[in-house]
């Protein structure tokens, strides 16, 4: 089970996103605006974001800049799930370090898919991480 953080302006969508990791098994945490979402990922320490690039207070991109830009949470893989779907919006956003990008509208269940791929690999190379640390 991941920890999760759902950052839409979307109420019925961050429901949607809701229903469908918890049934996953995913613990959910939920943000309407960029700077709740930075406020959350201090306190509940995600193990993922899915992030919305058009949010009021802060947009996505802004939001994806500064957990790019700070020690602590540089590691936390962010998808960015959002309708902006223009060739320099995706390459922007992978630039700024989102480890996928999705555009709206979106198959919740692909989403879920490539949440377990990337929580898989994280868990994956922590453990590769730990193994290096002893043998070495």
């Amino acid at each position: 089970m991941a920890r999760i953080l759902i950052a839409d302006d979307d109420p019925l969508l961050r429901a949607l996103l809701q229903h469908k990791l918890a049934a996953a098994e995913h613990q959910v945490i939920a943000a309407e605006h960029g700077e709740e979402v930075l406020d959350l990922v201090k306190v509940h320490k995600p193990d993922l974001i899915v992030l919305d690039a058009m949010m009021p207070v802060m947009d996505g991109f802004e939001v994806l800049r500064r957990l790019k830009s700070d020690e602590t949470t540089r590691a936390v893989p962010v998808i960015m799930l959002t309708a902006l779907k223009h060739e320099k919006d995706v390459v922007g956003g992978l630039q700024l370090g989102a480890a996928d990008y999705l555009a709206k509208p979106f198959i919740p269940e692909e989403l879920v898919q490539r949440i377990s791929r990337i929580i898989a690999a994280d868990s994956s190379m922590e453990r590769d991480d730990a193994r290096s640390r002893r043998s070495g």
